[in-house]
């Protein structure tokens, strides 16, 4: 039977800057800065630091300001009433200035982000932002999850002939087609679709992993997942179920806070996700039976039959004087049955591997 290989795919890979994305690279993993910077440049340079260090491939930031978001207003639709929510009370616009990442870091951010050998790159909310962004020749625009259904914010990310990243979380079949034909028409054809559960913390319970798939065939293009989970396991399995991208929001320590810490991962977790996810990408492999290269040598240790006492000539084989044991030198345990009743040609003492050419 022919190896069939699991990384066969129409999906081509995406290139940000060199590097290449799809399905047979190792998963690349970005790591969220988002608002855990504490509007500290200093942190949010420490920050950048460790995800190099934990090896991933990007960073990115969230480009945008406090009035680009909300208006600043306090009436209840501009506060959030969910209680259980991590920032029940706040006022948008109170939220969205302690998050905002300030216009002037951008570049000394991605500037050392590339020194460190990452990508940097963000998620514009508006379509200054977008040319912006532009301007400092980020190599991809990345679509948060809430902004999917603001179609003119994606017809301007598409129109600068960069790929685009676009979260899913919170929409439709109905709406993910609109903006992936928004993207298209535009002649936007590198589209990195994430799923994503758009709640903070997500549970794994929702996080519904097996449309990993389904949204690579409907779209024809490569899927990946926006984790917003504790810890790395949801991300783990969603690359087994194909994502070719993980972004996960990163903080140097939850213990100190900062607007996502309560879902984000510490360096040490950052470092085993990029381990991790490499070793399940490496694991999918290929359809294959009859076992590995590497198990040959393992053939050895099988069942087989071997002469349990020893038979004199002309005696009976029987299973008073025959077993089947580990090694696998002797005839195969199929032949057992084959074999009862058979004569020995000659002596045979215990520990032999039975061979066809002993007995008649």
């Amino acid at each position: 039977m022919a190896d069939i290989n699991l990384g066969e795919t129409s999906i081509g890979d995406i290139s940000l800057d060199g590097r290449l994305i799809g399905p047979k690279h190792p998963p690349f993993i970005i790591a969220e800065l988002s608002g855990n910077h504490n509007q500290d440049l200093s942190l949010a340079m420490s920050m950048i630091d460790e995800a190099a260090k934990a090896g991933a491939h990007a960073v990115k930031l969230q480009t945008f300001t406090a009035d680009s978001m909300t208006l600043d207003v306090n009436t209840p639709d501009f506060v959030i009433q969910e209680q259980d929510s991590l920032w029940f009370g706040q006022s948008l616009h109170a939220l969205y200035k302690k998050a905002a990442t300030p216009y002037e870091w951008h570049k000394p951010l991605f500037d050392k982000a590339k020194s460190l050998g990452m990508l940097a790159f963000s998620s514009p909310f508006d379509e200054d932002a977008v040319d912006f962004l532009d301007e400092l020749g980020v190599p991809c625009f990345k679509i948060a999850s809430f902004e999917l259904t603001d179609t003119p914010l994606i017809r301007k990310a598409a129109s600068k002939n960069k790929p685009l990243i676009m979260s899913t979380g919170m929409a439709s079949l109905a709406e993910i087609e609109l903006a992936v034909k928004t993207a298209r028409d535009q002649g936007c054809e590198d589209i990195i679709l994430l799923k994503c559960t758009s709640t903070y913390p997500a549970q794994a319970t929702n996080t519904n992993l097996a449309t990993i798939p389904n949204m690579q065939r409907a779209f024809n293009c490569q899927v990946g997942l926006s984790d917003h989970t504790a810890g790395v396991g949801v991300s783990i399995a969603a690359v087994a179920m194909g994502a070719t991208v993980i972004e996960k929001h990163f903080v140097l320590d939850r213990d100190a806070g900062g607007v996502d810490a309560a879902f984000s991962l510490e360096p040490v977790e950052l470092t085993n996700l990029v381990i991790e996810t490499k070793r399940a990408h490496q694991a999918l492999g290929q359809v294959k039976y009859g076992g590995s290269q590497s198990e040959e040598q393992s053939k050895q240790y099988r069942r087989s039959i071997y002469v349990s006492e020893d038979i004199p000539a002309g005696q009976s084989l029987s299973s008073q004087n025959l077993k089947i044991v580990r090694p696998a030198f002797g005839l195969a345990p199929k032949n057992w049955d084959g074999v009862m009743g058979k004569v020995a040609k000659q002596s045979l003492t215990k520990g032999t591997p039975l061979d066809w050419s002993m007995f008649e």
